[in-house]
């Protein structure tokens, strides 16, 4: 997925190794039964957050975030900066979930984390990360119940929601007579060589899982290799596989390709602000969401560092400017009204139902990565 991710794009992560030394290595745990209303956070938060003992906190070594290449921007943490002048923080991006996992568990020593929702459980699971004490974060009042329930594993609070967004179809205006209106609407003749598929397995097989009207997470054999047959279907259709989201903004500038999928919300936001006519859906059958969070490290040096750097990233301001640069949903839903209107209109940011018709990567066991895979290198090396 959102591995997504599936966030910035290869080359992007490549000159990132170049400029920071750093290896790069390395968009979940499934819903709540009964996920409360996506209102404000409350659930494990003191009534009055307490004042952070942090004021003249010093760093026991390199305060280290893991995280994706494009978080690092000092807009997005400035009271950070404003109340730690002397500590800069120092990054280590991954370009995926599972290189980024791969890093956490060899032992690189971390203080935050900023993995995507598929992966939340093995942090857990791996004694890699600590509970978090939400009353030490002054803006948790903002964060939205339902994205923080997500959050909460063997009813503790592990990660801070912070990005969301979506997988969803994107196409050009000006180029289809037919609008999709479905994820059943890609094997429409119509988009005959014109549709553009993210290069993702477990993508196919979520999206034809919904068009077919099957539980993606639960399919049977028999339903694995219809959707294998739908997707074989498919191919007529293709125009390519698209990798990242530079190539997404390219295709559809190009006019190469008219449908999209799996496509993400910075694809919208790219093409607004170059003039590209296109609109991104909803399908009938719902978006797929990713959901990212951060959490810290069982073994931080930097504790009351880390909280800081949380707490700054939920500020209205702060938060608001990351959803404005990058399309993403924000967690903390105090800050929306900070966010460029249209762009709150185009994700449905301000619709909390839109969370609970969104379907949720969840994790995957061995043995579906495998299927997956599996599934993909036939489909993708049939003529």
């Amino acid at each position: 997925m959102r591995d997504f991710r599936r966030k910035r794009s290869v080359l992007s992560a490549l000159c990132l190794l170049v400029i920071t030394s750093f290896v790069l290595i390395a968009c979940s745990a499934p819903p709540p039964a009964a996920a409360p209303p996506p209102t404000t956070a409350s659930a494990g938060a003191a009534t009055a957050p307490a004042e952070s003992t942090t004021a003249s906190a010093q760093a026991n070594g390199p305060f280290v975030l893991l995280d994706w290449a494009g978080f690092e921007l000092p807009e997005y943490y400035p009271t950070f900066t404003e109340k730690h002048p002397d500590v800069a923080p120092e990054y280590a991006f991954f370009a995926e979930d599972p290189e980024g996992f791969a890093k956490a568990a060899s032992g690189f020593q971390f203080d935050l984390v900023h993995p995507c929702i598929s992966y939340w459980e093995l942090y857990v699971s791996e004694g890699l990360i600590q509970p978090i004490d939400t009353s030490r974060l002054k803006n948790w009042s903002g964060v939205s119940e339902k994205l923080a329930a997500y959050g909460m594993i063997d009813g503790k609070q592990y990660f801070v929601p912070y990005d969301w967004g979506f997988e969803s179809i994107i196409y050009r205006t000006d180029k289809v007579k037919t609008p999709p209106t479905s994820w059943a609407d890609l094997w429409n003749p119509e988009y005959k060589g014109h549709l553009s598929m993210y290069d993702s397995g477990e993508a196919a097989h979520i999206i034809t899982a919904l068009a077919l009207g099957f539980d993606p997470w639960n399919t049977t054999p028999e339903q694995d290799e219809q959707i294998k047959q739908k997707l074989l279907e498919l191919k007529p259709n293709l125009l390519n596989y698209w990798s990242d989201s530079t190539e997404v903004s390219q295709l559809l500038a190009s006019g190469d390709a008219w449908v999209i999928a799996s496509a993400w919300n910075d694809a919208y936001v790219t093409a607004k602000n170059e003039g590209v006519p296109a609109e991104y859906i909803t399908p009938k059958e719902g978006r797929v969401g990713f959901l990212c969070g951060y959490a810290i490290s069982s073994k931080t040096k930097n504790l009351d560092l880390a909280y800081d750097y949380l707490d700054a990233l939920l500020e209205p301001e702060a938060i608001a400017a990351m959803g404005n640069t990058n399309g993403y949903g924000i967690s903390n839903i105090k800050a929306i009204p900070l966010v460029d209107p249209e762009l709150v209109a185009a994700m449905d940011m301000d619709k909390p139902e839109i969370l609970e018709s969104t379907q949720f990567y969840r994790p995957l066991d061995d043995a579906q990565r495998e299927q997956f895979t599996s599934m993909w290198s036939e489909i993708k090396a049939a003529p």
